[in-house]
């Protein structure tokens, strides 16, 4: 939807509850994962091939140039996975301790992509090449985003420790394209969600919000 929504592509959406996925979902997606992109015809799935297709088909590109740079930039969205697996380990815990073993571990990954936006921008930003959004920010900025809300609970104060992360951070949510990609009751889904899996943060939402 970032990608979308960045490139000014007309597009329709179709949520499903992943809780109940229909027959037809399964049958196109084959690990049963959103999202997945209808082109005619055809069905893609996985996030990173989506955005790499409309990438190449749909102007302006999001990935550099030069052949080095776009190699470098694929490479670093290869890495998202680990990045979110930091994130994650913090607040799909179910205890206070276990969100504390996760606080301790994610250091190690999140220091990595600081370097990287040291290294890879070369200018002032905002985001992760500089002053335009490129696939790298698409790809990451979800895990930021859904970060950012429970940490407005857990209050960690991680990303402090890194700053180019917490700048990267907060110029991606403070952009149209990024948070009007999610529908607009996600925050209390996903408070749903975190409540119904009994993770230790659904615990700090008050029950009122998901009334709301």
């Amino acid at each position: 939807m970032i990608v979308l929504r960045t490139k000014g592509v007309t597009f329709e959406t179709t949520y499903i509850d992943l809780r109940k996925k229909p027959d037809w979902f399964l049958k196109i997606s084959p690990h049963g994962k959103v999202p997945v992109l209808k082109v005619n015809d055809h069905r893609l799935f996985e996030s990173n091939a989506i955005a790499e297709y409309l990438d190449e088909v749909i102007q302006p590109r999001l990935h550099p140039a030069d052949p080095l740079n776009r190699a470098r930039h694929r490479a670093w969205t290869d890495f998202t996975p680990d990045f979110a697996k930091a994130l994650s380990g913090i607040y799909y815990t179910k205890t206070k301790a276990e969100m504390e073993a996760g606080l301790k571990a994610a250091p190690e990954r999140l220091a990595k992509v600081e370097e990287a936006i040291s290294e890879e921008r070369g200018t002032k930003g905002p985001f992760f090449a500089g002053s335009g959004l490129c696939l790298v920010d698409a790809a990451y900025a979800p895990f930021l985003q859904r970060f950012a809300f429970v940490d407005a609970k857990l209050k960690t104060g991680l990303l402090k420790a890194y700053p180019l992360i917490q700048a990267w951070s907060e110029a991606l949510l403070g952009d149209e394209r990024i948070t009007g990609s999610v529908p607009a009751n996600f925050n209390d889904e996903f408070i749903a969600s975190l409540k119904r899996r009994e993770f230790y943060v659904g615990g700090l939402f008050e029950a009122k919000a998901l009334a709301s």
